[in-house]
């Protein structure tokens, strides 16, 4: 038997590769945590990724409250998934674009719930 002497530096013992759909959800369920307060009967936020070597480009799909201020909930959902991304995946994202497919009227539950 033969002693192992030296160490083998880290980036040369293999490489570990983050599925896009893995991203995607961490990016999805980032947007989910931006947004101060989602619409009861909206649809969970969705992300798409397109991932470059160490670099994710995001598209996250959401829904919000009316009336809300839509840019600022915007601007948090794109530094929250920018920070997760990073964090959890080790990836810079140069890129989140964020598309607000609807927007959920304040008490419109209630009033579907009336009968007149």
């Amino acid at each position: 038997m033969t002693a192992v002497t030296g160490r083998v530096a880290a980036a040369e013992r293999g490489e570990t590769r983050i599925a896009d759909r893995v991203v995607a959800k961490i990016a999805a369920q980032a947007a989910k945590e931006a947004v101060e307060e989602p619409p009861a009967d909206g649809a969970s936020p969705r992300a798409t990724v397109t991932v470059h070597r160490d670099a994710a480009r995001v598209r996250v799909s959401l829904e919000l409250g009316y009336p809300s201020d839509i840019g600022r909930q915007c601007g948090a959902v794109r530094r929250r998934v920018a920070q997760r991304v990073k964090a959890l995946a080790g990836m810079e994202v140069p890129e989140v674009a964020v598309q607000v497919e609807r927007l959920h009227p304040a008490g419109a539950n209630a009033a579907h719930g009336r009968i007149r």
